[in-house]
């Protein structure tokens, strides 16, 4: 219910609901709502706090790794990213979007042309055409990344 608040734009309701299922029992899921609440309101550093406490609430979550790492990288901290997708990797070392993004936030905060070709190389595999287009862009707004490479990563980016 929490989630058809938010999508209504009724972004305090929502947070309230959040509350309020707190109040019976905290839960990862509650967390996750929070977070994609203050997502949505522009909030990074609330959005954060909610995916370390939903990953307290279930720390073998590779996915909670991973969304809190994208956050990280929203906010330029990417070698925080880089630790953050190193732990999902660890209970879920095949996750072909978990590795992309790790070889994303790689290439961005080292610059290295090896973590851009691994990119270029797992992105037909992300499911998510929205997503592989963020790591690409996360990615090539980088430095010193060649050149050809960086093209043929945005050729990657949409299709």
């Amino acid at each position: 219910m929490a989630i058809f608040l938010r999508a209504c734009g009724l972004t305090d309701a929502s947070l309230a609901l959040c509350d309020r299922a707190d109040a019976v029992e905290p839960v990862t899921m509650t967390e996750v709502v929070r977070a994609g609440t203050w997502r949505r309101l522009g909030d990074p550093g609330r959005t954060a706090a909610a995916f370390e406490r939903a990953l307290v609430l279930d720390p073998a979550n590779w996915s909670l790794y991973l969304d809190l790492a994208d956050v990280r990288a929203e906010q330029g901290d990417f070698a925080a990213a880089v630790r953050l997708v190193g732990r999902g990797l660890e209970h879920e070392p095949a996750e072909v979007t978990l590795r992309a993004a790790g070889a994303a936030y790689r290439a961005r905060l080292t610059g290295r042309a090896e973590d851009l070709r691994e990119l270029i190389a797992l992105a037909p595999a992300v499911p998510a055409a929205g997503y592989r287009g963020l790591l690409i862009d996360h990615t090539c707004a980088g430095p010193d990344l060649p050149p050809a490479l960086v093209a043929e990563a945005r050729a990657l980016r949409d299709g």
